[in-house]
């Protein structure tokens, strides 16, 4: 009697146990090197979402536990990070992610694994489609960022509809990110029966633009187009003015880079580029998640603001699904995050039925992000109807 006795206590225990056992999710980005401050803006607007998740209760009964891990923004490292994320700590989803590059080599071990992911930055149109039928008959791969076909029909829409600019010269980086935003950009000017003056390539690490730069001069561009991230943009900033030579830069996303901003002071000073999210208190949602972000991290800026509030958000989006899924199995939240049933108020958008099962992105068009320009070495509204359309969310 005793030993049953004993035995159904034991039990009992470890059923305790193992109700009280956190859910484990990965988070792999860049956190140290070039691509950093997206990586850390997304990393804390990740855990800024977790910890009010865990302070209304967890998910299922449960705490949720973040396992983070550094990819210092190579592809290498990123799909052996992921690796490690499936195999040793033995999550059951996935969030991060920033360097286009990285996403294409890491997210094939979620997929095989059959395990979600919902990446948080990585823009290159094709993260999304890596997956697909009839090759694959289920993606595990979900985005909440703003991908490149839609930041490359703004950035062109920019150009050369608002500016009316007709010479336009492309600069990118060569990294998968670079080489596919290009690609994005030249057929964004060929559905409007343009080509680029000149295109320019550079690597990463790379200080010395200015021959790029000249010969981007002497094809007598009006605009560059950019591609690349902030270290490499600020040298091309300063090397124009080196040059004298003063001229727009539009580009993508990551013009609004910290490390771009202040490494090029005065000369980043016009530059415009796409954004899901620009860190102004123009509603009270805003106002919110900017107070909420500083107190939570200590720190009066935000260094990536998009980076961070697509990292909340998608947090929040895989609460929602593993929430209306009832477990951690990885098919079944897959399968609740292609059929959401409840809104998910996040801060870039309010999403509704953001993901089917053919369609894993939540930014469809560009009438959701905004065109933001670097003024006073920080990020605004470009425009006062953008700034006019969140305030009256």
């Amino acid at each position: 009697m005793r030993r049953i006795l004993a035995a159904f206590l034991l039990s009992g225990l470890a059923s305790l146990c193992a109700a009280i056992e956190p859910i484990l999710i990965g988070v792999s980005g860049p956190f140290t090197g070039g691509s950093a401050p997206m990586g850390i803006s997304m990393r804390d607007g990740i855990r800024l979402a977790i910890s009010e998740i865990n302070a209304s209760g967890g998910l299922l009964g449960r705490p949720v536990q973040l396992i983070e891990r550094d990819d210092e923004g190579l592809n290498e490292r990123g799909a052996q990070v992921v690796q490690d994320l499936i195999n040793k700590e033995r999550i059951v989803a996935g969030l991060g992610i920033v360097n286009t590059g990285v996403a294409l080599a890491s997210q094939r071990f979620y997929q095989q694994a059959r395990i979600p992911v919902i990446t948080s930055v990585a823009t290159g149109s094709i993260v999304t489609k890596q997956f697909q039928p009839p090759q694959y008959p289920d993606n595990y791969v979900f985005r909440v960022s703003v991908n490149d076909t839609i930041q490359a029909e703004m950035i062109v829409e920019e150009a050369v509809e608002r500016s009316r600019f007709r010479k336009i010269a492309i600069l990118h980086d060569s990294t998968n990110y670079g080489q596919l935003g290009r690609e994005d950009l030249e057929r964004a000017l060929l559905r409007r029966g343009m080509k680029p003056v000149a295109v320019e390539r550079f690597n990463i690490r790379d200080v010395d633009m200015m021959p790029q730069l000249r010969r981007a001069q002497k094809a007598g561009a009006e605009v560059i187009l950019t591609y690349g991230i902030g270290p490499e943009l600020a040298h091309l900033a300063n090397g124009m003015s080196k040059l004298r030579w003063r001229v727009p830069m539009i580009g993508s996303w990551t013009l609004a880079m910290s490390n771009f901003i202040d490494n090029a002071g005065p000369n980043a000073e016009g530059a415009r580029m796409p954004q899901s999210f620009i860190a102004e208190p123009v509603s009270p949602l805003f106002s919110k998640f900017i107070r909420d972000y500083q107190i939570a991290t200590g720190k009066e800026r935000i260094s990536v603001p998009p980076a961070a509030a697509q990292g909340y958000d998608s947090a929040l989006l895989l609460a929602a699904a593993i929430r209306q899924a009832g477990n951690t199995e990885g098919h079944q939240i897959r399968e609740a995050l292609e059929s959401l049933q409840n809104p998910v108020e996040g801060v870039v958008m309010n999403y509704v039925r953001p993901f089917t099962r053919s369609d894993h992105e939540t930014i469809k068009s560009t009438q959701t992000p905004f065109i933001g320009i670097v003024h006073n070495g920080r990020v605004v509204f470009a425009y006062d109807e953008d700034r006019r359309r969140v305030a009256g969310k």
